[in-house]
């Protein structure tokens, strides 16, 4: 593998680091071409050449991931179940006729990466070292067919704490005229023309006062799939439901680590269909205590209230849930060392 190390090493940036706002010294980058992917390089993080016609501008044929590195609490680096990315990458790399990749070799590249910029990752409470794996198509033409050159790179980016003021609650809109994925599109893969479809819905219900949207299927506006960037779970009772994998939901994976924790736990875990008007009713009668996100970005994110129908509903007594709190500090714990990790899921770096 080749590791070439920037001669013109960048200033660390001083809090408050937001998010994706800086980037570190160096990154991976790998291309495909003649059939073949290279082998993964390190290399400082630099600008890219490309030309106008290039097919990814014109097309979208690109996928991208998101994972994070931890500094651990014995001063180490861990990562958080990344293979389980990289599959998650191989597959949306499939749907968009985009080769695979090794995901061991890339595994390894990206080892190499973090220890040589092991200095950006931050150290404050909540705070980590965002990580952007992303394949791009690279043929110069405009027909409308697969590439057959492709850029492979990951970048790093420190970022703030996502709860800057304490671990809160958000409020959420229902989205009913746009839709953000069909079954049979790409919706549960990680393509790049799926954020940029989600951005009017996401701007019309931040301008009424809402931090994301919840969004609806795309035949009959009834069932709910995602939230945002986000998948999304139900208290009912002390069971934990969410919303079934039907092919336009992403298959998160905290949403995964969230439902075997529960199970772990003895907690009763449904995947299956959930109208929008069952947890207006379950809201209103009390039925439903809890409403939480699930993400790389937040881990997990209580919903305080949610508007339907030009109607505010709030969930619970409008604060953070114990569900939704336990397994934030849970997962947390075990992202930082803080936790024995009984799973296997933290990798130490």
């Amino acid at each position: 593998m080749t590791i070439v190390k920037t001669t013109n090493p960048k200033p660390k940036p001083i809090s408050p680091l937001g998010f994706g706002r800086y980037f570190t010294d160096h990154m991976i980058i790998m291309e495909y071409d003649s059939g073949m992917w290279d082998e993964p390089q390190v290399v400082p993080y630099a600008s890219f050449s490309l030309d106008p016609s290039t097919a990814v501008f014109h097309y979208g044929q690109g996928i991208f991931e998101g994972l994070k590195a931890y500094k651990a609490n014995d001063g180490g680096t861990r990562l958080f179940r990344p293979l389980e990315n990289l599959k998650r990458m191989n597959d949306s790399a499939n749907r968009l006729c985009i080769p695979s990749f090794d995901e061991e070799k890339i595994f390894d590249a990206l080892i190499q990466l973090l220890k040589l910029d092991v200095g950006w990752i931050p150290s404050e409470e909540g705070t980590s070292l965002y990580i952007r794996p992303a394949i791009i198509a690279l043929d110069n033409s405009l027909g409308v067919h697969p590439s057959h050159k492709y850029l492979f790179f990951i970048i790093l980016s420190p970022v703030g704490a996502y709860y800057a003021d304490g671990f809160g609650t958000v409020k959420l809109f229902v989205e009913e005229r746009y839709v953000r994925a069909s079954k049979g599109g790409t919706g549960g893969h990680k393509v790049i023309g799926n954020y940029a479809a989600s951005l009017k819905a996401a701007a019309d219900a931040s301008q009424e006062g809402y931090a994301q949207v919840m969004w609806l299927d795309a035949k009959e506006h009834k069932y709910i799939e995602e939230v945002g960037s986000m998948n999304i779970f139900f208290v009912f009772d002390g069971k934990l439901i969410t919303p079934s994998l039907s092919g336009s939901i992403l298959p998160g994976i905290t949403r995964s680590s969230i439902i075997e924790l529960a199970k772990s736990k003895g907690i009763n875990v449904a995947e299956r269909p959930i109208a929008i008007d069952e947890i207006v009713a379950s809201v209103e009668s009390g039925k439903c205590a809890e409403i939480f996100g699930t993400g790389t970005a937040a881990v997990v994110s209580p919903v305080g209230a949610f508007m339907y129908k030009d109607k505010e509903y709030t969930v619970g007594d409008g604060k953070t849930g114990k569900m939704a709190k336990s397994f934030f500090d849970e997962l947390t714990g075990i992202q930082t060392g803080r936790i024995k990790d009984k799973f296997g899921w933290s990798v130490k770096i």
